[in-house]
Parts: structure tokens; sequence; C-alpha cells
């Protein structure tokens, strides 16, 4: 099943490309998007299509910042029942929980979520897509319209300590440490922010629990997720908690708030098992850690669930056919 997003997910790149010289219908169609459906907030688009279109763009236009570029015309959460509802909930905490629920009506290949530290949140943020797929563009947009959804429910009162990126950072940062105002660090073991938990918990002075009550009304019967994206939302699932150690089947299930017997029947029914996503997650992950050089082996190792870096490499021998270090090396020359 192919992953999809709303085309608002994709707001402001019209607009961007132009801005910089480009035909965006041009682009568009050359990775066979529907422009028209592209430019309907409410359409879905292909998500895989999507990271690979702003890559190329990007490239093109030589602008390491076109997706912040691109969230910054952002002002509030948009238009749609789902924006609606998130716009108006309690807390910043309330919209994460509930992007979270209604997520087959969002961004299905985004995955979301919050660990919870003393005084301290992380609010972990991955994309789910095609393997191979370049998305460090894709990332930068996603973390940074939530940063533009944090400060619209939030204004002065969304202070994050830090904002991470897994991937390097361009040579000149006066673009982003403007649009995040804060503490920036790339080559991070995940993607999103570190702030306060009060943060989190502040009142969001637009709340109206009515409007809220209304909107989840309508959107909760275009919300079912059809039996075929169970997988997905598994592997969405592992993506988040391998890099933690906390990618157990008791664990995933209770983060997708499912019993581990339903899971389990659920991934029967799409053909797959909960050993084999992992083993899937953990083969990408790999290729993704290792294939950057300021990853230490014995980081990666970490990362990908083991203790003893002996048992990692056992692994990766095995997957690879090649010791790590020996694939890093011939990838890295």
């Amino acid at each position: 099943m192919e992953t999809m997003l709303r085309s608002v997910a994709m707001g402001g790149y019209f607009d961007v490309a132009r801005r910089l010289g480009l035909n965006p219908f041009e682009l568009v169609q050359q990775f066979g998007i529907d422009a028209a459906a592209l430019a309907n907030p409410d359409d879905r688009v292909p998500a895989t299509a999507c990271c690979r279109l702003i890559e190329l763009t990007a490239d093109m236009a030589s602008c390491p910042t076109f997706a912040l570029q691109m969230a910054e015309t952002r002002q509030k959460f948009g238009t749609g029942v789902v924006n609606i509802l998130l716009a108006h909930k309690r807390t910043l905490r309330e919209v994460l929980l509930a992007a979270a629920e209604y997520r087959h009506l969002l961004n299905e290949a985004l995955a979301v979520y919050v660990e919870n530290a003393g005084d301290t949140v992380t609010i972990r943020e991955e994309l789910v897509v095609e393997p191979g797929t370049p998305t460090k563009q894709a990332i930068e947009l996603a973390v940074a319209v939530l940063a533009r959804h944090a400060s619209a429910l939030l204004g002065d009162h969304w202070k994050p300590r830090t904002v991470h990126f897994t991937h390097a950072g361009p040579a000149d940062l006066t673009f982003h440490r403007r649009f995040f105002g804060c503490a920036l660090q790339f080559g991070s073991d995940f993607n999103g922010f570190v702030c306060a938990a009060a943060d989190l918990d502040y009142p969001n002075p637009a709340a109206d629990p009515e409007l809220v009550r209304y909107a989840e009304s309508l959107a909760t019967p275009m919300n079912a997720a059809s039996a075929d994206s169970a997988a997905l939302e598994v592997r969405k699932a592992i993506y988040l908690l391998l890099p933690l150690e906390q990618a157990t089947v008791e664990l995933v299930s209770r983060q997708l708030g499912l019993s581990v017997r339903t899971m389990q029947r659920q991934l029967e029914s799409a053909e797959t098992s909960f050993s084999t996503l992992v083993e899937e997650v953990r083969r990408e992950l790999a290729v993704r850690y290792m294939s950057n050089p300021r990853y230490p082996i014995g980081r990666v190792s970490a990362l990908l669930g083991y203790s003893q870096q002996g048992s990692f490499t056992k692994w990766f021998t095995s997957q690879f056919r090649v010791t790590p270090r020996d694939w890093r090396n011939s990838r890295l020359k």
C-alpha cells in the first residue's frame, strides 16, 4: 500500500519554488504527482514522491533552506476538520496526542513520539517512506511545521531548548537559527525538539472544547485505518522506539493503543510479523546510520539496540555479507 499524505502538508511548495525561479508544475509532473491534487489541501498525494520532489527542488535551487521557507508560509494550523480540531485543543500535549490519533487523515508517513523525563520532554519525529528515499528536506519541513503549530498555539510560551536533526547541517545556519530561535544540533540521534514539560501543558488561549467535540464527531468516522495500514503503523513505532531500546512487542502495541494479540492478528492479516518488521527497520536504520561518518560504529550499535558491539558486528555481517567497518570504508571512499 502506498503511503499518502494530505496535500496541505506540502503547502508553500509552489510559492517558494516560483520565488526561486523554478517551474513547480514541471517538477511536480516529473515525479508523477497530480498538480491539481497538490494544490487542493484536502487531496492526498504519495509521500515518497513528495519527499523526492522537495529534495530535488532544493538541490536545483541550491537552497538548503527550501523546506524551512515552505514552513514559513504557514501562519496557522490550516483548514480542514482535523486542523480545526487541533487548533482548539487545550494544550500542545493534547494536540500531539490528537495528531497521532488522526494520523490517517493527516500524514501516514509521519510518526511522532513524546518522551517524558522529569521536567524535560523530547518530541521525536520520524518519516517512514520507501527505503533509500532522501528525507533531509522533508524531515526539516515536518519539524518546522510542528514549530509553527506550537508557536501558533502558545505564542511566546513556546520556547524549545534545542532542535535536533539526524542529518548534517548546511554551511550557513543563519536561516535555521532565525527560524527556530533556539540551539541547533545536527548529527543527532533523533529529529525533533527538547523542551520543558511545562510547555506542553501550557493552556491554549484559543481552546474551545465544544468546537473540538464537534470536529471530532466529523473526523472520527473518516479515521478508520485500513487493514493494510497495520504493518505501516507498527513500522513507524519501531522506527521511533528502536533507538530508545524500547522496540518490544509490548511497548510497541502500547504505543499504538492495541493489545499484543490484536496487533499480532493485524500483522498476520498483512502477512508479516513483529520480528520481521523489527529486522526490516533495523536494516534500514543501519544503512542510514552507517552512511553518516559522524556516527561511530559503537554508537550505531547502541542505536540499533545492541549493548555489545560484537553482537552488532555479527548481525551486520550476516545481513550485509561484510563487516560494518568494511561496509563503511567501501561506501565512503
